[in-house]
């Protein structure tokens, strides 16, 4: 534990009061305690890796931070165990013509960003100890993707988490400027297909676009985890981008309009509905929404792009919904929508509704939270 009370308790400030008070070092031990009670039930009851796929890629996108928090190899071995499963690869095949970026789960849809996502952890593992052999796929298909003249490749708005990070922590790497002129080519055409400028959020992609498709009520519906996985996406990318980059002031301005957005729309009750917009398309809590949005705005107040006055308070109740509805007695995080790409009415989603990306969701959270406590 001396570890971790190295990394994390130092001088934490009071968490939600306004004066100059001083939180006691348990506050952040809390959440630390808690990480590793998630995140140790996690690899505790999935100790088989799995293929490089998007959902696992994304519990390790959360792992990563737990260990860079908390300087635990335990955390870290488990990241390197899962990349040296999948030999560094996301989709396997050396075949260039079969190439494709349409959906799918096969080895040929290696442009397809939900088999790109891994590479992110790649980096961050290369970051560590580098060897050319961590990112040499990464470089391999990214660089071979912005050879090509196509720019609909992230026609989906979870791909813009999946890839957007990939290509600003391998320009960090490379230094190749070309990995931020196409991150802001592919994110222009995104952000034109999926973007609703007057509801300041995202339609998961073109088949939920207003007025073609609409909530039970009629209203505009935006997919909460959707959303969170735009919000997190800016916030990642602008944590790695330049500060002289000509495209940077952009990318906040999409992030705080989405930020305030994202705010408005938060039940009393702390969560997010699963469509944002119209609460009774799909009643109730649902976390991996909840948690994307919990560690934005949390990395918005922590690095001086939102302001705490305002963002504090929807916070609070965020992660009270996270401590004390979807943790678990055992660890376990429930209310977590299954694998989808919508809110479906009626589906159930309760205390035992748990699955990988929304456990990475939720360290990604409550890491942010630590570093809001310092």
């Amino acid at each position: 534990m001396k570890k971790i009370f190295r990394n994390v308790l130092i001088a934490a400030s009071c968490l939600w009061g306004t004066s100059a008070c001083t939180a006691p070092r348990d506050e952040a031990k809390e959440v630390v305690d808690i990480i590793y009670k998630v995140n140790n039930y996690w690899q505790a009851q999935n100790q088989k890796h799995g293929r490089a796929f998007w959902d696992n890629a994304a519990y390790h996108t959360g792992n990563m931070e737990a260990y860079f928090l908390t300087g635990d190899t335990t955390f870290l071995n488990f990241s390197k165990a899962w990349a040296e499963h999948n030999e560094w690869k996301g989709a396997k095949s050396d075949n260039k013509e079969e190439w494709k970026y349409s959906y799918g789960e096969s080895n040929d849809f290696v442009l397809f960003g939900d088999y790109q996502i891994c590479f992110q952890t790649y980096a961050d593992l290369y970051n560590l100890e580098p060897d050319t052999q961590k990112i040499a796929r990464a470089r391999e298909v990214m660089e071979y993707q912005m050879s090509t003249e196509q720019n609909d490749y992230w026609w989906w708005a979870d791909g813009l988490y999946m890839v957007m990070p990939v290509m600003t922590k391998l320009y960090k790497i490379t230094n190749n400027p070309l990995y931020l002129e196409k991150l802001h080519e592919y994110w222009t055409f995104a952000d034109n297909l999926m973007y609703d400028s007057e509801a300041a959020l995202y339609y998961r992609d073109g088949k939920y676009i207003y007025p073609k498709h609409k909530s039970v009520n009629g209203k505009k519906d935006f997919w909460a985890r959707g959303d969170g996985w735009v919000l997190a996406a800016l916030a990642k990318v602008l944590k790695d981008l330049p500060e002289d980059n000509k495209y940077r002031q952009e990318y906040i301005d999409r992030y705080q309009a989405m930020a305030k957005a994202v705010a408005n729309c938060q039940q009393p009750e702390g969560y997010w509905t699963r469509s944002l917009l119209d609460p009774e398309h799909a009643p109730g809590p649902e976390t991996s929404g909840t948690a994307f949005f919990t560690y934005g705005l949390l990395w918005g107040m922590n690095n001086g792009f939102l302001d705490k006055e305002t963002y504090q308070p929807v916070v609070k109740k965020a992660w009270n919904y996270l401590t004390t509805v979807a943790l678990q007695p055992d660890g376990r995080i429930g209310y977590v929508q299954p694998i989808g790409e919508k809110a479906i009415p009626g589906q159930v989603v309760d205390a035992n509704s748990t699955s990988n990306f929304g456990v990475g969701a939720f360290l990604l959270a409550a890491c942010e939270m630590v570093h809001f406590l310092n």
